[in-house]
């Protein structure tokens, strides 16, 4: 297929390798920007694509907790500049979408938008620029024992809440528990993981990275019979930066977060497991 300028240009945004590069990547893969990603990268000519390195989004991420502190949501509302997002106007809106979520629990963004689309659409009419809604997550305790660790990013740009189930209620209020939460959901903030553990990460996204150090590894010229064993190498470290359990503390990182965990589960004689995560991050919109 005819490789265009813009293909070029999209696949160097993403990769952050040459232009020569980028155009003889998608001519080897036939114009599949996704392999071409990868054979870049089996080349060592670039890292894997983040989108959030090369989205430009503003808003606005918020987050409300139900009085019997049993739902809690939280939203996004996206706008063209960090100006709007700071006014007043704007940030109540904001406030606003999330509070929709929490009382309405809508499926998706389009049932969102039936709630409280008007009130954006005269909000843009009002401060005259453009706004979208952007993502939202939603969750109810499903017993007494569970815990939500929620924290917003100083700029508002990045919000996560963290799930915890301990083994008793009391546990659920205790300084320890409530100081865990909290920290593990700046934890996912800071490192953005794909999956809690090893278990739960997508095994197609294992087995990509898989080959992409085994044929990074046969054009540096390993021996075929080591070829598996470095590509196996590879997957355990790419596992450790990605898994939450499994990544370095990041207040600590001779420990891991299941280390942190282990710890104060022993500091309130109690068993607590990380059951989830949600993260919004405007660049990632």
């Amino acid at each position: 297929m005819a490789i265009s300028a813009q293909m070029v240009k999209e696949l160097r945004e993403k990769t952050g390798a040459g232009m020569m590069d980028c155009k003889k990547a998608l001519v080897e893969v036939n114009g599949d920007m996704e392999k071409a990603v990868d054979w870049l990268r089996q080349k060592g000519m670039a890292k894997a694509a983040k989108k959030s390195d090369r989205a430009t989004c503003e808003g606005l991420v918020t987050s409300v907790m139900s009085q019997d502190g049993k739902h809690v949501a939280m939203a996004s509302l996206m706008c063209e500049t960090d100006f709007v997002a700071r006014g007043d106007q704007f940030q109540a809106m904001a406030r606003r979408v999330a509070q929709a979520v929490l009382e309405h629990d809508p499926a998706d963004v389009t049932g969102l938008d039936g709630i409280v689309g008007d009130e954006v659409k005269q909000l843009i009419a009002s401060v005259g620029e453009n706004m979208r809604l952007g993502k939202f997550a939603r969750h109810s305790a499903a017993a007494d024992t569970e815990a939500v660790g929620q924290y917003i990013h100083a700029n508002g740009k990045i919000g996560v809440l963290v799930f915890l189930t301990c083994g008793k209620a009391a546990s659920v209020g205790t300084p320890e528990v409530k100081e865990l939460a909290k920290n593990l959901a700046m934890q996912v903030a800071a490192t953005s993981p794909m999956a809690l553990d090893a278990s739960s990460l997508d095994q197609a996204a294992v087995a990509r990275e898989r080959e992409v150090y085994r044929q990074k590894a046969l054009e540096e010229g390993k021996p075929a019979n080591i070829v598996d064993k470095i590509a196996e190498g590879a997957v355990k470290k790419f596992q450790k930066e990605v898994c939450l359990l499994e990544q370095p503390y990041i207040r600590d990182d001779k420990k891991s977060v299941a280390d942190v965990v282990r710890e104060a589960a022993k500091a309130v004689n109690d068993t607590i497991t990380v059951t989830g995560f949600e993260r919004i991050q405007l660049a990632a919109e």
